[in-house]
């Protein structure tokens, strides 16, 4: 995509928001300034509608036309203790009349609906930032709670801030006395009134949000008008308040995306409409196993609404249930997915080593979130990578897919999809909650644009004996793909036994033969090991002697520290890894051609054991751990240092 900024400092993703031009008002009516990028951050208790508000603002500005990343940070507890740091959720948005790769490092905006909420963010927050305070919740009760001893409106702390103190509860049980609403339920719609400033400090649509409102409180009307009643009166309260005296512009991505018809899609959704696509592209009903896991719940969600599309969507009792059902949906003929987080793919382990003896096609989504055990079910990490690569017993390889952001989601889905249907073979695909919450503008392929995955099912005998008597192999393997046949129950002269012990090569009989597993065991690894992926592509304009090489997710942060690197005169490569088994073929002479290896992951180095193990390169590896993304000022000063040395 083509960058609309000026200079090279300003392409550097997630920078501060620059200045481009200014447009001067008549008398009386408010100045509005252009910006390239805005990053905008809402935080409140979990209750306070911080998620909706976001996505609403998000909404608009896809169809505005901007470039944009989101962040959604949230708890854990369905209701999180109010007041408290632990409760506080938070939406980030970064959007941009350029391409953009992140949700940025630091707001340019912070939007604090109470203490708790200022004081979780607040480090975050880049001086002469703008700061929208709720101030009808700086209360004594509530100031003690999180552990002020006096009120960061008035002891000074804020002052390098552009400090926005607006009465929001009031304001909004204000503009909505007129509705018969009790005074609790007019206050829920602060965060209307909250949107809809942020609305007109931005100049972003509003009937989308007005038609919204209407749709999901269709069956209560009056608190329909009360919310789009508090919309509106926070954009007039922008418009007419002398607090602020200007308004933004960020104009539309015009020339940063290729032609075509774009939505905004989150990560989840992206897997869901992929997963619809290769079921119509392979001709196969589609059918999920699954049982609720966040962050994995979505796609649960989003799929049992297409039944329309011959997709079945079965909720289990539990993980192990889940995906067995969806491994008999393979041994049916069906494209048959289960979806899951890390404690799930623990739970499922033993049927994914079934589906690799009985060499079926099963697609396993992993949205991984941080571990161990429970660990952080809302928050983000990659340190499934290895469960994937070897959590089974026995030799039971299975290939890796890893999506890098969230609208590459949905080709991520079709390529393992793709192999899983070629090689018979279960796919692991490795996605998390930073890709699965996360959102950002995706362009609608047109449906030749997509690969045929049409599968063609065993009709017939396939093989002949010595005394010429034709016969089903149920495990004679195609030589190009080294996959077995897949034969669809009840086909006259197809029957076979399956299960989970040894199969003999070719009759698939029960063996206990040493000399047969080993066979099958090479054979098994050597069907991956031969899996066509693309060669991995590396982005080296200058020829630098230091390669950055990542995986997943990782990818937006990278990028955008590469850029920074780059505009400050720097010379480094970059490559991102889609497939991690079997690894491009590639890899090892692209690895060897630069001096310094660096591989920034949300672990404690999992690709960078893999890459040192299998290609005995000194690679070295830059971690986090903390639940969230990497910052990609972090990144580029961890990378200007592996270039320095």
């Amino acid at each position: 995509m083509t960058s609309q900024v000026s200079s090279p400092a300003e392409q550097a993703d997630g920078a501060d928001s620059t200045l481009v031009g200014e447009q001067r008002k008549p008398a009386g009516v408010k100045d509005v300034q252009r910006l390239d990028r805005v990053i905008i951050r809402f935080a409140g208790d979990s209750g306070d509608g911080m998620q909706l508000t976001g996505d609403r603002f998000t909404s608009e500005t896809a169809s505005f036309g901007n470039d944009l990343s989101t962040l959604p940070n949230f708890p854990a507890e369905i209701r999180a203790p109010a007041g408290t740091l632990p409760g506080v959720s938070s939406f980030q948005l970064h959007f941009a009349d350029h391409d953009i790769l992140t949700p940025g490092d630091a707001p340019n905006v912070l939007v604090a609906m109470n203490p708790a909420a200022l004081k979780a963010n607040i480090a975050d927050v880049p001086r002469g930032a703008e700061i929208i305070v709720n101030t009808d919740e700086f209360t004594k009760r509530a100031l003690q709670k999180v552990g002020y001893a006096a009120s960061p409106l008035d002891d000074g702390s804020l002052d390098g801030y552009s400090l926005h103190t607006v009465p929001l509860t009031t304001l909004t049980v204000e503009a909505l006395k007129d509705f018969g609403l009790t005074r609790k339920e007019a206050e829920r719609s602060k965060n209307m009134f909250a949107l809809g400033l942020l609305s007109w400090m931005y100049h972003r649509p509003t009937e989308g949000t007005e038609k919204f409102l209407k749709s999901k409180f269709a069956k209560k009307p009056e608190i329909a008008a009360a919310n789009i009643a508090a919309f509106r009166a926070g954009w007039n309260f922008g418009e007419t308040t002398e607090d602020f005296a200007v308004s933004y512009e960020v104009a539309p991505a015009a020339t940063a995306f290729p032609t075509g018809t774009y939505r905004n899609i989150s990560g989840n959704l992206a897997l869901s409409y992929g997963l619809v696509a290769a079921s119509r592209q392979a001709d196969l009903p589609l059918f999920l196993g699954s049982y609720p896991i966040t962050p994995a719940s979505d796609i649960l969600h989003e799929l049992s609404r297409h039944k329309n599309f011959g997709v079945r969507t079965f909720q289990a009792e539990d993980e192990i249930a889940g995906i067995g059902a969806a491994l008999g949906a393979a041994f049916g003929g069906s494209l048959a997915v289960t979806t899951t987080s890390g404690p799930g793919v623990a739970l499922k382990s033993e049927t994914i080593g079934l589906a690799v003896s009985m060499e079926l096609p099963l697609l396993v989504l992993d949205i991984q979130r941080g571990g161990p055990s429970t660990g952080l079910p809302t928050k983000t990490e990659q340190a499934d990578l290895l469960q994937a690569m070897f959590g089974r017993n026995g030799e039971a390889p299975v290939p890796i897919v890893a999506p890098c952001t969230p609208a590459d989601c949905f080709d991520a889905a079709i390529e393992a999809a793709r192999i899983a249907l070629t090689y018979r073979t279960p796919v692991m695909l490795l996605s998390d909650g930073y890709l699965a919450n996360g959102s950002e503008p995706w362009r609608i392929p047109d449906i030749d644009e997509l690969p045929d995955l049409t599968v063609q099912f065993a009709q017939g005998p396939n093989h002949t004996l010595d005394d010429g008597t034709e016969v089903f192999w149920p495990y004679k393997r195609d030589p190009q793909t080294l996959a077995r046949p897949w034969a669809i129950p009840g086909t006259p002269g197809l029957e076979h036994r399956i299960g989970g012990i040894e199969k003999q090569d070719g009759t698939g009989n029960i063996s206990y033969d040493p000399a047969n597993h080993d066979f099958m065991v090479r054979t098994r690894q050597a069907k991956i090991d031969g899996i066509d992926v693309p060669d991995l592509e590396v982005d080296d304009p200058h020829g630098a002697r230091t390669l950055v090489l990542g995986w997943g997710s990782t990818f937006g942060p990278i990028t955008a520290a590469v850029r920074r690197l780059r505009a400050s005169g720097e010379s480094i490569a970059q490559a991102h890894l889609r497939h991690l088994n079997p690894f491009p073929r590639n890899l090892g002479a692209v690895l060897k051609r630069y001096d310094r290896v660096v591989i920034p992951e949300m672990n404690l180095g999992q690709l960078a054991t893999l890459v040192r193990a299998k290609y005995l390169v000194d690679a070295h590896s830059y971690n986090q751990v903390n639940g969230m993304p990497f910052k990609a000022e972090q990144l580029a000063t961890a990378l200007k240092e592996a270039i320095d040395g």
